[in-house]
Order: structure tokens, then C-alpha cells, then sequence
């Protein structure tokens, strides 16, 4: 219980050396703890890797009660508070994925001050029974991660997180922390705005990063290029790319090439991505190539280079990413793969990202007969879908129909959630008396029991996440009995258990409605549609410009002014590179007129006596002999032209 109180006697500094071991706060961490602590509005603008947890966390352990915590990915919800628990800290999670029985566990945790964080998808702000809930709860602080969600301005818009401006309406004089990672000045804004913020109060962070190089290579053949980049700079590296099956293809390639690769996309299940996770952290394995579901809370400090292969839709998901590496701050690189196709397919994304209206509303008609949800009906309920199945069923194409359903999300009549990977988990109900006499039980049964109780610990408290094959190889038993003894020990009540499920999931945020009275909104589709071209077109110039600085030309995006160019990306270099030899060149004829200006000289003598190279001395003299400057005496003596 001594977590559930403030550390009055404690300062800031304390909690984080107590919980977390270091030794001091990094650049605005302090600044925005403080500002939290008097009970301001505060929006932190911190670059990926800055370590933006750390701003609610520690101030959360010095105020009284519960904090809430909204953040749209899962599975970094999962992370921290799986964090949180290692640190003896009381921490829990509310999502879509979770059984009804796990979400009143959930809230009677909350209610009764056994817990101090409470992460929330934004989805769950449209529940009415947990808004209900939530007045019940003692809220000391609002924290709204991923903060550029809230904007439709944002380059990932959801329009759940609008809900958040209800919630601190129930909590006046609570303060509220929006964090992101990346946001121009408008975004700023409208997330203050969004969010009713009382004054506007902003730490930001610059979007420096003095040891990243960044690189744009014009190449015909991105896999060699590829493997050229990896055989030069040494060191983990990351390689981004936009498809699942490009992930595998690409891995066996570099391996192929005796580069330690594998691959990484969310259609793996939870125990893959862990054990290619850990490989690549503990430097089993030197590169992963991923999508973007690579990357969220992993991490690894001393990643040496980033390289897309695809180039991103925005310059914000491109700086994400690309600051991936060098978080040890030591020199790295962040290099971009483009080609003659790349502006073309660009431009397609934005068509298939928005499909024809009239498919967007047979979608939404056919959503609703495939879930059996009647004209009328479905408010506010929750239905597992299988995406796959339904673009089978109707021959839908994948990309087009989801971007479908993401606009629907937009237009506010339902809430697509992409696919959830819940592990199994287990709770007992039982007293333990009651587990010496099982009515009806097998010898399986039994055994089965005793597999879950040696294994795992704390069954009585919570839900703990299990995993039937650990169970099946240590006590020599089969996947399938495991499963369907802890079903029918569930059937008599005995315990609750959750199989492991991975579906996406619709929410009707409005009862169906007939096609015909379905409105896509301009927001979420002429307005949408024109910020996203906008952002493509400077993600090409980006991509396509030779004369500016690339670091400087993202921090001019975000809104940073009185900016020097970087001297590092490849850009700078080059400028440096001709600068340097127009330099050199002047030199060069220096020293040839002022030889020739004493008396003809051999060729010999000017290779032999300037300090340069003989081919450089060689091209000088056959420019100044071209130009008219100097010329050759008859004994092929070179001298100056009166």
C-alpha cells in the first residue's frame, strides 16, 4: 500500500533514483515534472528516445491517488506496467482485448486504491459504464501520451481521444501532461486547444540529434545498396520497410549476404517478437528489418544505423523512426533509400488511403451483416472481426478497406481497433479447499492444475498471463489437454480462464445506421486527404532535394527557427567536399602563375614542387594551357602569356 500514497519526505530526484535507479533527470524531464507538480497544464515536446514516461511517472508516485494514463498501442501499455510492476510500483491496464470479468477486476482495483497507474485505450472513453467508474476514483493527474492523436492535423488523427476533454471536465483541478514525440506548430496548438488547456505551457525539446547523420542515396538496386551500407558501418542496425512480406524477404537476402538478419512485422505472435527482440537487443542477431510495429519501448541504446527502404508518408514518421538510433550518443546514421519510383508510389498511398465514397459506405453496410448487428443497433457494443475473413467474404482488397474503416472511425460511426495479440491468462476462483475435490475431474485435469499452480504464482490475486506450451514441455503434456481442462475448469467455476485471441475488433460508436444516412464527414475526408498530400510533398522534397541541409529542413518542419546547417548529412558533406576542392584548385593556380611568373618550368617541377597531387597539378595546367592562361615554349617549357 505505501506506493498508493504521495512520498511526501521524497523529492523528485529521490523517487527516480529510488525506482529507477538513475542519477540524475535528462534535458526538459525536470522542468516538466515541476510544472506538473504545481498543478499546471503542460504539453512535453520530447524527440523519440528522450525518455518521456519518466515526466509522469515520477510525479505521479508524489501525488495522492490514481493516474490515468491514455495511450493508443497496447502493446507498450503492456510494457509499462509490466515495467512498473518490477519496480514494486501498482500499475494496471484497461483495452478492448480484455474479458468483461478482467475489466470489473480492473475498475475494483482502481476504486479501492490498490493501484496507482491506470493505462487506457482511448476507446474505452466512450464507455459510459467506465466513465461512471472513473467519477468513483480518486484522479490526481491526466496523462495523454501519443498527444498528436487528439489533432486532425496530427499525422495519426483518432478521434477517441477527443473524449479526453469529457474526462478532465470530471476532474477540474486536475492537471493534465500531453506528451508526444513529434508535432509541427499547428499540431501544438490543437492538441492545447483539443485538451482545454487553463494556459499554454509547452517544453520543447530540439530536434537536433548532433550524433545523427542523416543520408538520402538515389539508388536503382535498394537491396544491394543495402548491403553495401551494412558491410561499411558496423554495428546493430534497423532496416525499415512499409509490407510484412517485404520484412522476410529482405532478412533472408542480408543473411544470404552472411549479414545476421531476421524480420519483425505485428502479424507474429507474442512469443516471436519477443524471442527476435531479444536476439537483436543481446546482438545474437546484427540487423532486424521491420515495419513500423518495430521500435515502440524497445530499448537499445547503441543501434549504430537506421536505413529505410520505403520511404515514409511524413517527415514526422520518418524523424520517429530514423531517431532510433544512436541513443548512446555516439555517431550513427540515418540513411534513406530512393529511387525513380518512389514519388509515384507516394502519390498512390494517398488513393488507396482514400477510397471511392461510395465503397466506403458499402463497407460500412457490409460490416454490419457480417458482425449481425441490426439496422437500429450495436450501440456502444464490442465485436471481435476478422478482417481477413470479411475481405475474403466479399472480395474486398486489404488496403483500400481498412483506410475505409479508418474513415468511418474519422467520420464517428464506429471504432476500428487493429489487430490485438492478447496472451492467455488465468485467474482462480476458488478457495483452496475447493481444489481437492473437483466433481467429474481426470487424472488430466488434476495434472493440469498442478501445472498451473507450480508454474505460476499470484493466481489468486490477478490474472497472470500463462503459456500452455512452457506448461505442455514441463510436465510432458499435450497443448490440446492443457486447453481443454483449464476450459472446463472454467465451466465449474473453478477458475477464469482467457485463451489467447488475436483479432481486430469494431466498436459502433453510434447505433447502424442505413447506408444512405451515413455522412463522411469533410474533416475526416477532403481535409484529411489534403494534409496528407501535404505531408507527402515535403516528405519528397525531403527525399529529393540536393542544396539543403536535411537536418535542418526537419527542424524548419516542426517549427524550429534560426537554424545552422547540421555539417554532417551527406548534403553538408558534399557542399564541404566542392568547397574544399574549389579551394584546393585556387591554391593550385596560385602556385602555377607564380612559377611561371620567374621563369618556364617543366612539368616535372610544378608536380614536384606544390604540395598537391600530381593528377590534381596535371588537370590545373591542362585548364590554365585550355583557357589561354599559360603556354608551352618550344623545348616544352611552360610559361606565362603576356
Amino acid at each position: 500500500m505505501s506506493n498508493l500514497h504521495p512520498h511526501l519526505s521524497m523529492t523528485a530526484l529521490d523517487i527516480l533514483k529510488k525506482y529507477w535507479g538513475y542519477p540524475c533527470f535528462r534535458d526538459l524531464q525536470e522542468d516538466i515534472i515541476n510544472s506538473v507538480l504545481e498543478g499546471r497544464d503542460t504539453l512535453g515536446l520530447m524527440p523519440t528516445g528522450g525518455g518521456k514516461s519518466i515526466t509522469f511517472q515520477v510525479p505521479a508516485m508524489m501525488l495522492p491517488g490514481l493516474t490515468l494514463v491514455v495511450t493508443p498501442i497496447i502493446s507498450l501499455m503492456k510494457d509499462q506496467v509490466d515495467n512498473l510492476i518490477a519496480r514494486h510500483i501498482k500499475a494496471t491496464y484497461l483495452h478492448a482485448g480484455l474479458s468483461l470479468a478482467e475489466r470489473r477486476k480492473v475498475a475494483d482495483k482502481c476504486l479501492y486504491g490498490h493501484c496507482k497507474f491506470l493505462y487506457v485505450s482511448p476507446e474505452r472513453l466512450s464507455s459510459d459504464s467506465f466513465i461512471d467508474q472513473l467519477r468513483l476514483m480518486q484522479v490526481s493527474l491526466i496523462v495523454v501520451d501519443e498527444a498528436h492523436c487528439i489533432s486532425q492535423w496530427g499525422y495519426d488523427f483518432r478521434p477517441s481521444y477527443l473524449k479526453i476533454a469529457s474526462v478532465r471536465r470530471i476532474f477540474p483541478k486536475v492537471p493534465v501532461l500531453a506528451l508526444t514525440a513529434t508535432a509541427t506548430p499547428d499540431v501544438v496548438t490543437d492538441i492545447m486547444e483539443k485538451l482545454d488547456f487553463r494556459e499554454q505551457r509547452v517544453f520543447a525539446k530540439s530536434f537536433r540529434r548532433d550524433n545523427i547523420s542523416y543520408v538520402v542515396r538515389q539508388c536503382d538496386d535498394k537491396i544491394a545498396q543495402l548491403v553495401h551500407i551494412l558491410r561499411r558501418v558496423p554495428g546493430s542496425a534497423i532496416v525499415y520497410v512499409r509490407s510484412r512480406k517485404k520484412t522476410k524477404m529482405i532478412a533472408d537476402e542480408l543473411t544470404f549476404n552472411h549479414i545476421t538478419a531476421d524480420y519483425y512485422h505485428a502479424g507474429l505472435d507474442n512469443d516471436d517478437k519477443n524471442d527476435k527482440q531479444n536476439k537483436w537487443k543481446q546482438g545474437d542477431t546484427r540487423v532486424i528489418v521491420a515495419t513500423n510495429a518495430f521500435g515502440m519501448g524497445i530499448d537499445k541504446p547503441d543501434v549504430r544505423i537506421v536505413v529505410h527502404i520505403d520511404v515514409p508518408n511524413s517527415i514526422e514518421e520518418y524523424y520517429q523512426e530514423a531517431g532510433r538510433a544512436g541513443r548512446d550518443g555516439n555517431r550513427s546514421w540515418a540513411v534513406l533509400l530512393v529511387s525513380d519510383t518512389d514519388s509515384r508510389t507516394l502519390k498512390r498511398r494517398v488513393t488507396e488511403s482514400f477510397p471511392d465514397k461510395d465503397f466506403i459506405l458499402k463497407v460500412y453496410e457490409r460490416v454490419g451483416n457480417f458482425l449481425n448487428v441490426a439496422v437500429g443497433s450495436g450501440y456502444n457494443h464490442i465485436y471481435d472481426f476478422n478482417f481477413t475473413l470479411f475481405c475474403k467474404t466479399f472480395d474486398y482488397p486489404l488496403l483500400p478497406t481498412a483506410n475505409a474503416l479508418k474513415i468511418l472511425t474519422q467520420s464517428g460511426y464506429i471504432e476500428f481497433i487493429e489487430e490485438i495479440d492478447t496472451q492467455s491468462r488465468v485467474t482462480i476462483l476458488a478457495d483452496k479447499s475447493d481444489l481437492y475435490h473437483i466433481p467429474d475431474s481426470t487424472p488430466d485435469d488434476e495434472l493440469v492444475l498442478q501445472a498451473l499452480l507450480r508454474t505460476y504464482s499470484g493466481l489468486w490475486s490477478d490474472y497472470v498471463f500463462v503459456n500452455e506450451a512452457v506448461m505442455a514441455r514441463r510436465f510432458n503434456l499435450s497443448q490440446e489437454v492443457i486447453y481443454n481442462s483449464l476450459l472446463k475448469l472454467t465451466r465449474l467455476h473453478l477458475i477464469h480462464y482467457v485463451p489467447r485471441k488475436r483479432t481486430p475488433y469494431i466498436i459502433y460508436t453510434t447505433s447502424r445506421e442505413e447506408p444512405r444516412y451515413v455522412q463522411i464527414t469533410r474533416a475526416a475526408y477532403e481535409d484529411r486527404r489534403m494534409v496528407m498530400e501535404r505531408r507527402i510533398g515535403s516528405m519528397l522534397s525531403y527525399a529529393t532535394s540536393s542544396d539543403k541541409c536535411r537536418e535542418a529542413m526537419m527542424r524548419h518542419y516542426f517549427g524550429e527557427t534560426d537554424i545552422e546547417n547540421c555539417g554532417r548529412c551527406d548534403v553538408c558533406l558534399d557542399r564541404r567536399k566542392r568547397s574544399d576542392a574549389a579551394y584546393s584548385t585556387e591554391n593550385i593556380i596560385d602556385g602555377i602563375m607564380y612559377m611561371v611568373s620567374t621563369r618556364p618550368r617543366s612539368i616535372t617541377d610544378f608536380t614536384s614542387t606544390l604540395s598537391f597531387r600530381a593528377d590534381d597539378v596535371i588537370a590545373t595546367l591542362t585548364r590554365l594551357v585550355d583557357e589561354g592562361f599559360i603556354s608551352f615554349s618550344p623545348g616544352d617549357a611552360l610559361y606565362r602569356k603576356k
